[in-house]
């Protein structure tokens, strides 16, 4: 049994009066109002935790590798100054390289972050039996 999940409790007796019967029955409601809470509280915190650390490790890439592309950047491009004779076509080229790396790495960004789902689905489903349950009841 989960932690959400309640014993049942034993059939009324027939004497009970209505006012008892109400009684319980807003207790339960109030009960499984909180359990459902409860659920999607934890639910949220699962997901976020794995948003937040895509969200880190994007950041911590695009820092590190913005340092790194600086110094090889300027290193590459008068490199190949040297090679076009040519200043302006040599950083154009590099330039076309990084913009192809940003790409890349975008894509494989919002890839990650497709993969999160903050919609808490246990309690939607738990939610929506208890409907179903409801409506049995008043049928």
């Amino acid at each position: 049994m989960t932690s959400f999940e309640r014993p049942p409790y034993p059939v009324a007796e027939p004497e009970t009066s209505l006012g008892d019967l109400l009684g319980r029955l807003t207790d339960d409601l109030g009960i499984l109002f909180q359990d459902h809470v409860q659920l999607a509280k934890e639910e949220a915190k699962v997901e976020l935790k794995e948003a937040a650390s895509a969200a880190g490790l994007l950041t911590g890439a695009g820092l590190a590798g913005w340092m790194a592309a600086l110094m090889l950047t300027l290193a590459a491009a008068w490199g190949l100054a040297e090679v076009f004779d040519s200043v302006w076509l040599a950083f154009l080229v590099v330039g076309l390289v990084w913009a192809v790396v940003a790409g890349v790495l975008w894509a494989s960004g919002r890839n990650a972050m497709k993969k999160v789902d903050v919609k808490p689905r246990k309690t939607i489903q738990e939610l929506q039996k208890d409907k179903e349950w409801l409506s049995e009841q008043t049928n």
